[in-house]
């Protein structure tokens, strides 16, 4: 079984966009500790399949977001249950949960299901859209944040989405200095090795998107990372 808690980089794919077999074959070979795929819209149980398809032939592991329940599928290392503590609509705090323990409860490896909670942070990009987010918050909201998730709900993974855009730095080390058991990821905006540095020396993991899609060659900088974390 792969230990998330050792996990530094990870790539998400969108397996709503496109991606070269070279690319992928790039992404899967340049020492990232893991794939995600997961999106916020067009995902897809076709989309789904064929992207993990395509990743089998690597040895590394490859979670499942789930954005909803119609592209859940067996056969992953890990399912990524979101759940977005900012979001106003119950929906995507235990909807989408709730839709999934309904059609897949009694079949469920529990060990392979990591719980998120969620803080989006970007009211311009589609996640904070789609799930209603209040992006509008504080240090000290971020802070009680990172509390209810360590503290109350003890959940393994606080995730701090800016989709999209490069976060405040200090937003991030408001939470980071809150958690100690619950495992810190950060994504959104990584562009260059250098943000990349800068959010890894934060968070316990960096998750590396859109650039993939924009300068691949830069994407797999980002994992050059890991080096500095031995």
């Amino acid at each position: 079984m792969y230990d998330i808690k050792k996990w530094k980089h990870i790539f998400k794919l969108d397996p709503a966009k496109l991606i070269s077999d070279e690319e992928l074959e790039a992404i899967c070979l340049s020492n990232t500790d893991a794939i995600i795929i997961g999106g916020t819209d067009e995902v897809t149980e076709d989309n789904v399949f064929h992207l993990k398809r395509r990743l089998n032939q690597f040895s590394l592991p490859i979670a499942l977001e789930i954005s909803n329940v119609d592209s859940v599928m067996l056969g992953f290392d890990f399912y990524f249950v979101p759940t977005v503590l900012n979001s106003s609509d119950v929906k995507y705090h235990n909807g989408i949960l709730l839709g999934a323990l309904k059609s897949f409860g009694q079949i469920i490896d529990f060990d392979e299901v990591i719980f998120e909670g969620y803080v989006v942070l970007n009211p311009d990009s589609k996640v904070a859209k789609v799930t209603q987010a209040n992006t509008n918050l504080t240090d000290e909201d971020i802070e009680a944040y990172a509390l209810m998730i360590n503290d109350m709900y003890k959940l393994p993974v606080m995730y701090i989405e800016y989709s999209g855009t490069y976060g405040e730095v200090e937003i991030v080390k408001a939470a980071a200095n809150q958690l100690t058991d619950t495992q810190l990821f950060y994504g959104g905006g990584i562009s260059d090795y250098n943000d990349a540095k800068q959010m890894a020396s934060i968070a316990d993991t960096i998750i590396v998107g859109d650039i993939i899609y924009k300068d691949i060659e830069k994407a797999l900088k980002t994992v050059e990372i890991k080096e500095s974390h031995k």
